[in-house]
């Protein structure tokens, strides 16, 4: 596996940074394997361990709604890296223009396969996240992507001039109609959802759940939000790079998994009606994000996200609804 380091540190630039924390001095660093995006390091102190994450891509004011958040959850005794602040009492530093968090180390093991009990242990802790920042708005919230239909609008708009071609434009339109069609009413309970509810985020031990990890893409949006992206109504074997097998009038759902895993949310956090009424919305407004990730992906006639959208167009709200949350 590629380390996914994009910014070198030297000992002597470790030691720079430390000197501003009551953390111990610098013994040693070592890249972490996983992640993608931002650089991470676990930082070896006469104290002991602690997660250097360095920002290459983040505004300081978006990882100042981070470290809040993460101040927030840990309070409440959440399962997740707790900030450190540094002499001066920040959480958030800076290092040669980019921000960084230095954080509390949790021992873990990342499960690639961690069987229904782990599953169960990652829908509860999704279900309880929710509990504990509804109607929670960090500090510099509105620097961060907060899921919404004006947001998938930009992008899409922001994805469809950079591309600059007719295809892109006809694909806009579509977006723009499929935005068109959601009913999101206000009363629908916000709070902040983690979005990236994979087990490479998630740290079990002894066969519990030990950490929630990487908050980078969590944001202020509606509270089903995250329960929308665990739940996977279609069939297995439809996705993205199978979809064109299926025949656009073919039935592709299979609702046993989905609605188990509302259940077990459920459990946890039952749905207010309004959420059970619009879960569909929700759910397609989880489809259309995705598709701004993947914008320059198949052509506007006919691609996956698209495809998903006019099954679950034909299918309907009711029955969806119905199939996945029930009555």
């Amino acid at each position: 596996m590629i380390v996914a380091v994009k910014t070198q540190f030297s000992p002597q630039q470790f030691q720079e940074i430390l000197g501003r924390y009551d953390l111990g001095a610098f013994r040693s660093a070592e890249p972490v394997v996983r992640g993608s995006v931002q650089t991470n390091y676990v930082l070896h102190t006469t104290s002991g361990r602690y997660i250097f994450r360095y920002y290459e891509n983040r505004t300081r004011e978006s990882v100042l709604f981070e470290s809040s958040l993460l101040q927030h959850l840990t309070q409440h005794g959440y399962p997740c890296p707790q900030p450190y602040t540094d002499r001066s009492g920040e959480a958030v530093g800076e290092y040669r223009g980019k921000p960084f968090l230095i954080s509390e180390f949790i021992a873990g093991e990342h499960l690639e396969n961690p069987g229904e009990a782990g599953r169960r242990l990652l829908i509860q802790k999704a279900a309880e996240l929710q509990k504990l920042t509804r109607g929670y708005r960090p500090p510099y919230h509105e620097y961060r992507r907060n899921y919404s239909p004006d947001l998938c609008r930009t992008l899409a708009r922001d994805a469809a001039a950079h591309l600059n071609t007719p295809d892109a434009q006809a694909k806009l339109a579509w977006f723009e109609r499929a935005l068109e069609g959601l009913e999101l009413p206000a009363g629908l309970p916000e709070g902040i959802c983690h979005c990236d509810f994979h087990f490479s985020n998630i740290l079990f031990r002894d066969g519990s759940f030990a950490a929630l990890l990487d908050f980078d893409d969590a944001n202020y949006t509606y509270l089903c939000y995250d329960l929308a992206t665990l739940v996977n109504p279609f069939r297995e074997g439809f996705d993205w790079d199978t979809w064109q097998r299926f025949d656009p009038r073919e039935d592709v759902f299979d609702f046993r998994d989905a609605r188990w895993v509302v259940r077990e949310y459920q459990r946890h956090r039952p749905l207010e009606q309004v959420e059970r009424e619009h879960f569909f919305d929700v759910y397609r407004l989880s489809i259309l994000i995705d598709g701004n990730w993947y914008f320059a992906r198949g052509p506007a006639s006919d691609f996956y996200e698209k495809r998903k959208i006019d099954y679950l167009d034909r299918l309907g709200r009711e029955r969806f609804n119905a199939e996945v949350v029930g009555n």
